[in-house]
């Protein structure tokens, strides 16, 4: 994906934020490919809500516009987002490609197969599953097995719960597109 279409995708959730405040409608059908995606939110630094769709159950456009308005109003962990608070957010909105299974005969060849800086990850196991973006193991600095004990615990499990034989652990890459600033210039990260 070009920058150009990174830079109208970030727009694109921004404008799908404020919509819900202003009522207006938006326009996002040219986006008719599905892809899994992310909306992240950040004020000052710290993190406002993330929400998506690891899998692409929607067409692009909807799912920017989906993952937007749930990272803003619906993040469990934060409370909504007001319209004046709005203006000091910036965004960052991560393109998925497919999850695919990490396939191991033993839990330590899951340390060789993740490639911090590159995949994403996402583990099962039973009723519980986590998700982790690739950018929060390199904001971390995270080893490969960092990566794993911090995706366990996103998933409320144990630390060592990548472990268990009975754990399906699945990995993505990410095009991120984010706003240096609130509403300021997009770039590729």
């Amino acid at each position: 994906m070009i920058l150009e279409e990174g830079i109208k995708l970030v727009k694109l959730a921004r404008e799908a934020i404020d919509a819900s405040f202003t009522k207006n409608t938006i326009d996002f059908s040219q986006y008719k490919e599905k892809r899994g995606v992310f909306v992240t939110l950040h004020k000052e630094g710290k993190l406002r809500g993330c929400i998506g769709f690891p899998e692409p159950v929607y067409p692009l456009g909807r799912a920017i516009v989906e993952s937007a308005r749930s990272a803003a109003f619906k993040d469990p962990r934060f409370e909504p987002v007001t319209h004046d608070e709005l203006a000091d957010i910036d965004i960052e909105v991560s393109v998925l490609t497919m999850p695919e299974l990490i396939e191991v005969e033993k839990p330590e060849e899951y340390l060789d197969k993740i490639e911090i800086g590159k995949h994403g990850l996402i583990i099962k196991h039973i009723y519980r599953s986590g998700l982790l973006l690739p950018q929060v193991f390199t904001e971390y600095e995270s080893t490969p097995k960092e990566a794993l004990e911090m995706l366990c615990e996103k998933a409320g499990l144990d630390h060592e719960s990548w472990q268990d034989p009975e754990v399906q652990i699945y990995s993505f890459e990410a095009e991120i597109f984010a706003e240096k600033e609130p509403n300021g210039e997009i770039i590729r990260s």
